[in-house]
């Protein structure tokens, strides 16, 4: 399973020492996984109480006795429920009918290994009849409380692995993993990953890459337990405090004379990553109506673009930052 251990260090071996060894990507599966540690422990992560306020009216409906049995005390997971994705932005479709074909031998491995005594009820009998019940409590999990939800927190996550981009352009790959967490480091083309046991290997990452997986339900790093495992880091993203944000702040009103409510509005929304569907969602306004601004707001260089898969994310740039301060000492 993926959890953090003491003492011991997990050390990907880069081959060659190339950024093309290393890739990012966001994982539906991984977030819909780790977000049940939330169901357990949900004052570890304040975070997400709007989300689970949210959501409790719904979450009554669900297959809650096998959700709850997929962490442990120590909020672990199974390892075949957090893969590594296979492109940078995973389908959850594609991800749900990989679990429902894990192999049953791999699958029981696994829950044994997260439960080592006796499993709980939900996870016993037929393995083929509980790989289905767990693949459907997933599926309905996320049809429920995760479909509406995604795009905002996908966007959280493509702002994060865009930040990680521009650290490499700019300061370099050791620069990027020092970033990520004080237990990651790089040294000598080997990436550390410091445990909190003595539980540890090395392996070199030739042939497969390094995925590195930002995530919303994770406040350290983690990564497999097994050196059989491909490699795979997953780390907490920066932006999540803004996740459950209801709305961007007021515009100043002199700010609001010179661009008018709607480009001001989304100046002042633009402190951090988003998409024009996010943002759109947020304003209130229609997608075609934002990207319209946003053109004219980056036409002048007030933002700046990024493109990340299909996505395009838009920030206040230097000049946007300055206009927004002398417009708040005036409003």
């Amino acid at each position: 399973m993926v959890a953090v251990r003491s003492g011991g260090v997990i050390a990907y071996e880069l081959a060659g020492m190339d950024v093309a060894d290393v890739r990012f990507a966001v994982s539906p599966i991984n977030e819909l996984t780790l977000s049940l540690r939330t169901f357990r422990d949900p004052g570890r992560y304040p975070v997400h109480l709007p989300w689970l306020r949210r959501t409790e009216h719904v979450r009554s409906g669900l297959d809650l006795p096998v959700l709850h049995a997929l962490t442990n005390d120590a909020l672990w997971s199974p390892d075949y429920l957090t893969p590594r994705p296979h492109a940078p932005l995973t389908r959850i479709d594609d991800e749900l009918a990989a679990v429902a074909r894990v192999p049953l031998e791999r699958m029981l491995a696994d829950l044994r290994a997260l439960h080592p005594g006796r499993l709980p009820a939900p996870l016993r009998g037929d393995p083929a009849t509980v790989r289905t019940r767990i693949t459907e409590a997933l599926r309905t999990y996320w049809r429920t409380c995760f479909a509406p939800w995604w795009p905002r927190m996908r966007t959280v996550l493509q702002a994060d692995i865009i930040h990680r981009g521009q650290v490499i352009s700019a300061h370099g790959l050791a620069a990027m993993f020092a970033d990520l967490h004080e237990r990651l480091h790089l040294d000598g083309g080997v990436v550390h990953v410091r445990l909190v046991s003595n539980a540890g290997y090395r392996r070199s990452t030739g042939g497969e890459g390094l995925t590195l997986v930002p995530t919303l339900f994770g406040r350290g790093v983690t990564a497999p337990i097994s050196p059989d495992e491909p490699p795979l880091i997953m780390y907490g993203t920066r932006g999540a405090g803004t996740l459950w944000q209801a709305e961007p702040r007021r515009s100043p009103a002199a700010l609001t004379e010179l661009l008018g409510a709607t480009r001001a509005g989304l100046l002042t929304a633009l402190e951090t990553p988003a998409s024009s569907t996010e943002l759109a969602g947020r304003l209130g306004v229609t997608a075609s109506a934002v990207n319209q601004h946003l053109r004219a707001l980056r036409d002048v260089g007030l933002l700046t673009s990024a493109r990340h898969g299909r996505s395009v994310l838009y920030l206040r740039s230097e000049l946007g930052d300055a206009l927004i301060m002398g417009g708040a000492g005036r409003g």
